[in-house]
């Protein structure tokens, strides 16, 4: 419950930010850098940068502290990161704060607590 009642209230805070969108599904975002490449699309791969916290800064991954960027097909990632990916032409970096219904759900994983509202800076470097 807490969880859930302290993302509900950060996500509220931060939709009055300048410069964070909010999609109709609760997915917000903010451009940092705006790619100019190629969009991928749900049958693609992407080759991404990124750095994972719950909204209390706490990193729970970080292709940049493996120093090696990661790739993952655009519909075998949470929910939030699909919606996003398939709006972040190649060469885009952007902060995107998911709600937990888009990302781990009620369950969590080993490393972030149920009902977590999860921060992500992405990279989009490549489109496979």
């Amino acid at each position: 419950g807490e969880n859930k009642a302290a993302g509900e209230k950060f996500l509220a805070e931060n939709a009055t930010k300048e410069g964070v969108k909010t999609t109709e599904s609760g997915l917000q975002y903010k451009v940092i850098k705006q790619g100019k490449g190629a969009v991928p699309t749900n049958k693609n791969t992407v080759k991404v940068h990124y750095k994972g916290t719950l909204i209390d800064g706490t990193e729970f991954d970080s292709s940049y502290s493996r120093k090696e960027p990661s790739s993952f097909p655009v519909t075998g990632v949470i929910k939030g990161w699909t919606e996003a990916l398939t709006m972040m032409p190649v060469g885009s970096k952007w902060e995107l704060y998911i709600p937990y219904n888009l990302a781990y759900g009620e369950r969590g994983n080993q490393n972030i607590p149920p009902y977590s509202t999860l921060i992500f800076k992405v990279q989009v470097i490549a489109v496979k």
